[in-house]
């Protein structure tokens, strides 16, 4: 598996230690943080705070995609993240835009944006092409169905298989665009039309994920349903439960995890590798 990424004006050696993403939305309708971050006031106060404990990538979103979540025009969404991506990009660290619109990826990348996360794997029109030519990192995440429909009926007859296929054919749509495997990573899309057993069985086989494909994968848990649906705990209350989800990923082989509790989640990580990974 290739253990270099290429995000934009970061490398980052993947052998040496998993990678914390911190979440920063920028939404008023987010289904973690309720939109206390849409200001760019406290938008700039989040991510000061996430490099102070850790953080890696900061990952920005201007549409949220909770189930049943619409869709906002491309403009409201420039007009969210575009401040952010400007205030933010001589801070020091990778960032990352969580967007699935063609013409937010250019404007992001002509900004400064590191990264491109995108929970559609680059099946929009002109997604490819607007993300081909740079050298921003991109995830490749699978979704059953959009963020208004997939939690509905979600089924699979073999869900690891169906997933590793989907991000097999949404990797070679960007290598024979010219994409460099460097770039990429992988995301299963906890949550993302599957069921808790779904979750639980992509999570058990995120090794198996990343060896079939031969790239990293990355893990988003974070206070998600599944770990309300294994805690029995409200979205406020899933902290210890998303902290589990992290170290569990990692123990199953992922390289980057996204998560809301970015010191907590850095400082399980530093005992994780301290104990099991020896550095």
């Amino acid at each position: 598996m290739r253990q270099y990424l290429q995000c934009g004006r970061f490398g980052f050696n993947l052998a040496q230690r998993p990678l914390v993403m911190g979440i920063l939305n920028v939404t008023p309708d987010s289904f973690s943080d309720g939109g206390r971050f849409q200001s760019l006031e406290f938008a700039m106060e989040r991510a000061e705070q996430m490099i102070a404990d850790g953080v890696d990538i900061i990952d920005i979103g201007g549409e949220s995609t909770r189930p049943g979540s619409p869709s906002v025009p491309v403009q409201e969404e420039l007009d969210r993240v575009m401040p952010v991506i400007y205030a933010l990009r001589e801070l020091g660290h990778a960032l990352s835009i969580d967007t699935c619109k063609p013409e937010v990826m250019r404007e992001a990348i002509i900004a400064g944006a590191d990264m491109i996360n995108d929970i559609n794997a680059f099946r929009a029109p002109g997604a490819v092409e607007a993300v081909a030519d740079s050298d921003v990192g991109l995830c490749i995440m699978h979704m059953q169905g959009t963020p208004q429909n997939m939690q509905a009926q979600p089924h699979y007859g073999d869900v690891m298989a169906e997933v590793t296929d989907f991000l097999r054919e949404r990797v070679a749509a960007l290598e024979a665009a010219g994409v460099a495997r460097d770039r990429v990573t992988i995301d299963p899309g906890f949550g993302f039309g599957k069921t808790v057993e779904h979750n639980v069985t992509l999570l058990r086989g995120i090794n198996e994920l990343q060896n079939a494909l031969g790239l990293p994968v990355l893990a988003g848990l974070s206070r998600k349903s599944m770990i309300g649906a294994l805690t029995g705990r409200s979205v406020e209350q899933r902290m210890a439960g998303s902290l589990g989800g992290a170290l569990a990923a990692v123990a199953q082989g992922a390289r980057i995890v996204r998560v809301h509790d970015v010191a907590e989640t850095v400082d399980a990580l530093k005992v994780w590798n301290a104990a099991v990974a020896g550095h």
